[in-house]
């Protein structure tokens, strides 16, 4: 075999290939400290036994300094991890590495060995604080050759460098410098978030932003929207760590000026920090800015800004053409209300001068104009347009007077809208179900074309009334038994009953259904196809009870599942299908009893409106007879 055939194989003496190992990536320290002083490192690290903690919010900046403190006594310091980043010890190897300027010599499990470096200086503690200066200046130099300190290489890996950061991370680098300090104490990599809780907790005067959803869009997410934004979240970097409850005003801000920027907003929550409860910042969150919440647990918080999000700027400017309008509307309303009186028309019209005056006196204190100011306030002596005066006025030249009869034909009109109105809905709702119940029956016999039950065999075992009884007294007092549910009879009930009698001679199901002749049906089918004799059904707390005794002849089947009935799946689909088929027949019953019963009730009035104008006009007769009747034709 030639040698492209042996690639990633390799060749024990007995001939057989076994996989090749998987080649580690070397270190830092591996890349940068020489073989044997490696070796006298670890050789030194892996006895010690005091070690530093990492609690659960990660190398924290009291961490920071008790690292810096043990190394003043020994180049070498153990640190424990706990919670999530003893999880992730390759996350855990870079923090510890950037934040401290050190090497990691040794890691086992949850536990590496740090070395401070061989020109270590302690940094001063304003210099501590991650992203103000470089966390300490070290070199490994040996008789033969020089390397690159700690600190030049967390130069290299820091994120926040703008010569290793792409545009992206640059502009949201900066964007985020605008929004608030960063949090140093950042437990993962990449861009360091806004330290939330150090905003401010109340900003005097804060709303949330106005919003306006554009025309015929839905502010509603659908699945697919949904799921889109939560896979977007994950690549983004976290903006802002919170640890605070309450009080969110000025992070609420700050996130509404992100948005204008970013779709979405991810708000890390911070480690190790006693009763943070992420249901009540999001929620508060919610509230304070109006978005819709993608994700919510203990790590993260994403919000989205919404479809109905609107820039600063055009916020501003349409909230302030609302407050206008509304301002031009309380404006017309006082001068309707100032200069006409609704009781008396005539004798409360001001004349043109004064309406004047106080239109322009209103108009000065509220400091905006009306609509058609530089139109003619009055023409010809009528009242002003829109007004009360100007509908009495027209009322009282051109109106008429409506009848009570009138009255009364309107109202019926309007009845007989109602009543049509309300059985167009209801005919429309009967469509409805007719439309699902029918794709319900269609759905049901294509799942029916499957399942073929088999006819009861003429040969037939029997049992006597003697064995019938004991076997019933067996059967209720076995407490193993097989729960017969939603799905009803289908290929695994079978195969669990003859899986039951291999070990005893019956079996005993319970079945859910609340009918009797539903139970029936079902035991009478599982005799046919399961092959044994249905000894009893019974009435049991849990349902009812039915005991099959296997036959004195009985044999294993070969297959196990019959071939003609449904599967589980199938089975289940079938229930809901039969459910939905019940419930939409009991719908379709209750609209059609509706609408006869309105319809009734309709012509019910009808008819006592017509019998009650025919009381009256046989009244009118009577009184028209009464008139045309002389007494003096009954005395002659």
């Amino acid at each position: 075999m030639g040698e492209g055939g042996t690639d990633g194989l390799e060749f024990a003496d007995d001939g057989a290939r076994t996989p090749e190992k998987r080649v580690r990536a070397p270190t830092m320290a591996e890349l940068t400290i020489e073989d044997s002083e490696l070796r006298r490192l670890r050789r030194l690290g892996i006895p010690l036994r005091e070690r530093i903690t990492i609690p659960k919010a990660g190398v924290t900046q009291a961490v920071l300094e008790k690292i810096h403190d043990a190394w003043r006594k020994s180049e070498l310091v153990r640190l424990k991890f706990h919670e999530t980043l003893a999880h992730d010890m390759k996350t855990a190897h870079e923090i510890v590495e950037r934040r401290t300027g050190g090497l990691v010599i040794w890691r086992s499990g949850s536990v590496m060995v740090v070395y401070r470096g061989s020109s270590y200086k302690r940094p001063p503690r304003s210099k501590l604080i991650y992203g103000q200066s470089n966390p300490m200046e070290s070199s490994v130099i040996d008789g033969t050759s020089s390397v690159s300190s700690p600190s030049e290489i967390s130069e290299q890996s820091y994120l926040n460098d703008a010569e290793t950061m792409t545009e992206e991370e640059q502009e949201c680098n900066q964007l985020l410098n605008e929004l608030g300090p960063r949090f140093v104490d950042w437990w993962g990599t990449g861009i360091l978030p806004v330290d939330a809780d150090l905003l401010p907790q109340n900003i005097p005067g804060y709303k949330p932003p106005f919003r306006l959803l554009p025309t015929g869009m839905r502010s509603r997410l659908t699945n697919a929207e949904m799921t889109n934004l939560r896979k977007l979240a994950r690549t983004l970097p976290s903006h802002f760590a919170l640890g605070r409850n309450r009080n969110h005003q000025g992070l609420a801000a700050a996130i509404v000026k992100l948005w204008e920027n970013s779709v979405i907003v991810k708000i890390a929550v911070k480690r190790g920090i006693q009763n943070t409860n992420n249901k009540i910042m999001a929620e508060e969150l919610k509230n304070l800015t109006g978005g819709v919440l993608l994700l919510r647990n203990k790590y993260y918080i994403v919000i989205y800004r919404g479809k109905d999000f609107l820039p600063t700027s055009v916020a501003a400017a349409l909230a302030e053409r609302q407050e206008l309008a509304k301002d031009i509307q309380d404006l017309e309303e006082k001068v309707r209300t100032k200069d006409f009186d609704s009781s008396d028309v005539g004798t409360n019209l001001k004349t043109e001068e004064e309406s004047t005056k106080e239109i322009e006196h209103a108009k000065e204190e509220s400091g905006c104009s009306l609509h058609g100011e530089s139109h003619m306030e009055r023409v010809n002596g009528h009242a002003l347009a829109g007004t009360l005066a100007e509908f009495q006025q027209a009322q009282a030249q051109w109106g008429r007077e409506v009848s009570v009869e009138e009255q009364e034909q309107m109202k019926e009109e309007a009845f007989r809208m109602k009543i049509a109105k309300m059985v167009k809905r209801l005919e429309h709702k009967l469509s409805l179900a007719e439309a699902k119940k029918l794709r319900a029956e269609k759905l049901l016999s294509k799942i029916e074309l499957s399942m073929v039950p088999l006819r009861p065999s003429d040969d037939l075992e029997t049992i006597s009334e003697e064995e019938r009884s004991v076997f019933r007294r067996i059967g209720l007092r076995m407490k193993a038994y097989l729960p017969l549910g939603i799905r009803g009879v289908f290929d695994g009930v079978i195969e669990n009953m003859h899986l039951h009698w291999k070990h005893r001679e019956l079996v005993k199901l319970i079945s859910k259904q609340k009918t009797l002749a539903f139970v029936e049906d079902s035991a009478r089918l599982l005799e046919y196809e399961s092959g044994g004799i249905l000894v009893a059904i019974e009435r049991v707390p849990k349902g009812y009870a039915l005991i099959y005794y296997r036959g004195k002849n009985y044999q294993r089947p070969i297959n196990l599942r019959p071939r003609n009935l449904l599967t589980k799946a199938k089975a289940l689909k079938r229930s809901v299908a039969m459910q939905r088929h019940e419930a939409l027949s009991q719908l379709i019953f209750e609209l059609e009893r509706s609408i006869e019963q309105i319809m009734s009730e309709l012509d019910v009035d009808f008819d006592s409106l017509a019998e009650s104008d025919d009381d009256d006009d046989d009244d009118e007769e009577r009184d028209d007879e009464d008139d045309l009747y002389d007494p003096e034709e009954d005395d002659n």
